[in-house]
């Protein structure tokens, strides 16, 4: 038996498989995804490829115009299939932990596949839903707890399922918002909450455990480190946040 506290470390044999069942599983997972997203748009086209005569005009026509909301149905389809796919999986960032990146163990690696998992979407869908209601609808999918009116302008926020927002939160373009950060070789997690009537400005970044109280406003390119607790009713800026007087 080892020593109490006493962490012992994978040997490279699990390690690999670990990694190799990982890639595995994300592969095949996201090919399901895409696949059944992909479905409704696959249905339109088979019924478009009958629409007009053989090399009509009209028939073209209708393709060529087709391309547009095709792109647009399988990126909404995707914001609702892979959210529902990471629940049943339980892949989502565990709050208020610590892993060992070098131990590879399962909390870490399904972390990983969660993080790749809404890298996807980003990729496919953020560009075109970001700071939308159905953007917000989605991450509410994802776990993210938000209140009304919530407006998320940035794809550069991650760990939904860490993420508490009160009601008319706006949070800019380019704001890093994240539930976790890497120090010294552990991934570390915590909450970031938001109170009601916050504005997180351009550019900001948003450490872990964060509590920003109701009516505040975070200039832009401001820096608030891992947390931190602003008071309600302020502006803050600069890095380290500050209030302005």
């Amino acid at each position: 038996m080892s020593p109490a506290g006493l962490r012992i470390a994978p040997s490279r044999t699990v390690i690999a498989w670990r990694i190799a069942w990982t890639v595995v599983s994300l592969v095949v997972v996201q090919t399901l995804v895409c696949g059944v997203s992909a479905a409704p748009v696959v249905a339109m086209w088979r019924w478009l490829a009958h629409a007009g005569g053989p090399d009509s005009v009209e028939r073209w026509a209708v393709f060529c115009i087709a391309i547009a909301p095709s792109y647009a149905l399988f990126a909404l389809c995707l914001m609702i299939v892979s959210p529902l796919a990471l629940r049943l999986l339980q892949w989502q960032t565990p709050p208020d932990a610590e892993m060992r990146v070098a131990d590879f163990d399962w909390a870490l690696l399904r972390w990983v596949r969660f993080v790749a998992s809404i890298h996807v979407v980003r990729l496919v869908a953020g560009a075109l839903f970001r700071g939308t209601p159905i953007w917000t609808s989605h991450l509410r999918l994802n776990g993210a707890r938000l209140g009304k009116r919530v407006y998320v302008n940035s794809l550069s926020v991650s760990d939904y399922n860490l993420i508490e927002c009160g009601d008319d939160v706006v949070i800019g373009g380019g704001v890093h918002l994240s539930g976790h950060t890497v120090e010294a070789g552990l991934v570390k997690t915590a909450r970031v909450r938001l109170g009601d009537n916050v504005t997180i400005g351009l550019g900001s970044v948003i450490e872990i455990g964060v509590e920003i109280g109701s009516d505040v406003q975070v200039g832009a390119l401001s820096f608030v480190p891992k947390h931190t607790k602003l008071r309600g009713g302020l502006v803050y800026v600069g890095a380290p946040a500050m209030p302005l007087e």
